[in-house]
Formats: structure tokens, sequence, C-alpha cells
């Protein structure tokens, strides 16, 4: 529960919370795990009910909502999707930190991961009330977000120069990037196995 503690601080000091995220225990891998499988349950959760319950609405049309079982399935889905995800991205900062010169452990990357997407996490509660307009604005905002926290925490953490940790951060930017493409691909095989969406008549 300490790690939830840092979110504020992401928030209202992001450099300062990034310098006591960097005097964490690097090797305490169960830590960030515990942090990224409790957010991630928010967007999980939250378009889970907001699908189910609600119902998307275009224009002026009735509300289209989905199954129950279809609705878990995706939403399960998502879950381990965004496990995975921030997994991946973690060991290719670690990875990666050699090349720019930066004593790096695999804690320490999956802790700038999970760290950097908590804006993302965060605003998957508005799953709840699914509004294209609302998500494309809220979801602009926690993008922009992360990519800040990104840039200004990766330094830190890393104890590289900024010119140094802007050229990383960028290059973490581009593997984003990459893994999002891949998991579009990933999710039409999923829809074409039949883990498509089930909609309510």
């Amino acid at each position: 529960m300490n790690m939830l503690r840092h979110i504020w601080g992401l928030f209202s000091h992001p450099e300062e919370e990034w310098e006591r995220i960097h005097q964490l225990p690097k090797a305490n891998f169960m830590h960030y795990l515990v942090y990224v499988m409790l957010l991630s349950l928010i967007p999980s959760v939250s378009w889970y009910i907001g699908t189910t319950q609600v119902g998307w609405t275009v224009g002026a049309g009735d509300a289209v909502k989905l199954t129950s079982d279809s609705s878990f399935q995706i939403a399960l889905l998502f879950y381990v999707a965004m496990l995975v995800g921030i997994f991946v991205l973690g060991v290719m900062i670690h990875w990666m930190a050699k090349t720019y010169k930066s004593e790096s452990t695999l804690a320490k990357g999956y802790a700038i991961a999970a760290f950097t997407c908590t804006p993302l996490f965060l605003v998957g509660i508005l799953g709840l009330y699914p509004v294209i307009w609302l998500h494309m604005i809220a979801g602009l905002c926690a993008v922009s977000y992360t990519v800040y926290l990104l840039y200004s925490g990766l330094p830190i953490v890393m104890g590289i120069s900024k010119e140094r940790g802007f050229l990383f951060a960028s290059a973490v930017v581009a593997v984003g990037l990459v893994m999002f493409v891949g998991l579009l691909g990933v999710t039409v095989i999923l829809w074409g196995l039949g883990a498509a969406p089930v909609f309510i008549d």
C-alpha cells in the first residue's frame, strides 16, 4: 500500500516524487508488481461495468451494451494485456539502460514503467460512463502527462543527465508505440479466435 502514496506526489510534485521513487529498494520487485496489479483493475472493472450497465451512445441512438460474458472476457484480456505490457516495457527499459550508460536492475526498469503509466490507469475510471468525446479528451491528457512523467522521471531514477535521459525516454516512447501496434494486431487475432464483442440485441 505504500506504493499507492506515490500517486498524489506524481501529480502534485513529480520531480520530487521521482527522487523518492529513486530511493526505493531496487531489488523488491513484488512492490511494483502489486502496484500495477491494483491499478490495472481500475480500467478493467470500470469498462466492464460501463459496457454492461451503461453502454455506448453514438448520436441520438439507443445505448449499445455488451453481454456480461463477452465484457468479462474482454476485461480479463485487457487486464492481462496491461500486466504483460508494463512488464515488457520494464524489461526493455532495463535492457536499454547500458546503451545510455546507466546502471539498472529489472526492478528499476519495471518501476519506471509502472509509475509512468499511472495517469493511464487512473483515467480508466471513465470507463464507467462510456462517452466517446470525453474519453478522447481525457485519454489525450493522460497520454500527454504520461509522456511528461517519463521524460522528467527517467533521468532521475536512472541517474543520468537530462540530455541523455531525453534520448533514453524517446527510445522508450518508440518501444511503447511499437508495443501498441503489436497489441492491435493481437486484438485482431483474438477477435478472430472468438473473443470479439457480443452485443445485446
